[in-house]
């Protein structure tokens, strides 16, 4: 691998039976920052040890990233307090920052733990009442983006709700921070005699897109074999890119409350076989780019 700047970088070619997304969903929905995040999570948080810019920039060229975009990224990132870097002549290296690794931690326990089966429930919701004015837009979607973050679903304007009650500390937390504890109240409790529970599901949470998602995943994913090394990293991390916004996109709510078949339990157990069996060879791989470039 060239250790020296280059001006342009090639897309490389994904070649045939590769889940690498296509040009125009790739610009629609996946930025090179938020490659550079899933690479960062999943390659580099579980070392100490710095990267250098072009082990990088190379490695996202191999997703169909352009040098200029994969530099941009690395800016906005180290911008945004999550990256520093040391200069060693004229190359520069970059480690994860106590916030980067907080933020990417967290996600990493978000991404691995999602999977994993959910205790029986015992019929209880959080119920979450919040009044804000609609001219304080700002306010309302940033509460919108981290009530949903947590799984939570709103049936009705003002209304929050979840059937995992173990969720209150979180909220609170988010209230707090949002400082709308003076307009807040909350409500633990079973269902009552009036109405259907599928009926305020369907109302709080739209499970027929979340369920198009997962299906999407599967046959995204299904019969992917990389057989060179540089493959299976390309594929591991698309696998981890696409993988982690079903945290933010499913409710993971109880199987009580699921359509038969739910799609997602197929999807979870894709990712958790794709990813072990892939797991050994692009770790390998990415410790060898790092070691070459020293």
């Amino acid at each position: 691998m060239s250790t020296g700047t280059r001006e342009t970088v090639a897309p490389s070619d994904p070649g045939p039976g590769h889940p690498a997304l296509s040009r125009r969903r790739e610009l629609g929905q996946t930025s090179a920052r938020s490659l550079l995040l899933t690479v960062l999570g999943e390659f580099v948080l579980p070392r100490s040890e710095s990267v250098w810019t072009q082990v990088l920039i190379d490695v996202l060229a191999g997703l169909g990233v352009e040098q200029k975009s994969a530099r941009q990224a690395l800016a906005r990132t180290a911008a945004e307090g999550l990256l520093s870097s040391d200069r060693a002549g004229r190359r520069v290296r970059w480690s994860l920052t106590e916030s980067g690794r907080r933020l990417l931690s967290d996600g990493a326990a978000r991404i691995y733990g999602f999977g994993a089966a959910s205790p029986p429930w015992d019929g209880r919701w959080l119920v979450v009442l919040v009044s804000v004015p609609e001219s304080r837009r700002q306010l309302r979607h940033r509460l919108r983006t981290r009530l949903a973050w947590a799984g939570l679903g709103s049936p009705s304007p003002g209304v929050w709700l979840s059937p995992d009650p173990a969720k209150q500390d979180e909220v609170a937390d988010v209230i707090a921070d949002l400082e709308l504890d003076g307009v807040t109240s909350s409500f633990v409790g079973t269902f009552g005699a009036i109405g259907e529970q599928p009926e305020v599901v369907a109302q709080a949470w739209d499970l027929a897109e979340v369920e198009a998602a997962y299906e999407e995943f599967i046959a995204e994913f299904s019969g992917a074999d990389p057989v060179t090394p540089a493959d299976v990293l390309a594929h591991q991390i698309h696998l981890v890119h696409a993988w982690r916004r079903f945290p933010f996109l499913d409710p993971k709510l109880p199987g009580e409350l699921l359509p038969r078949q739910w799609a997602g339990a197929r999807a979870a157990a894709l990712f958790d076989t794709l990813h072990a069996r892939w797991d050994r060879q692009a770790q390998q791989h990415w410790h060898q780019l790092v070691s070459s470039v020293r």
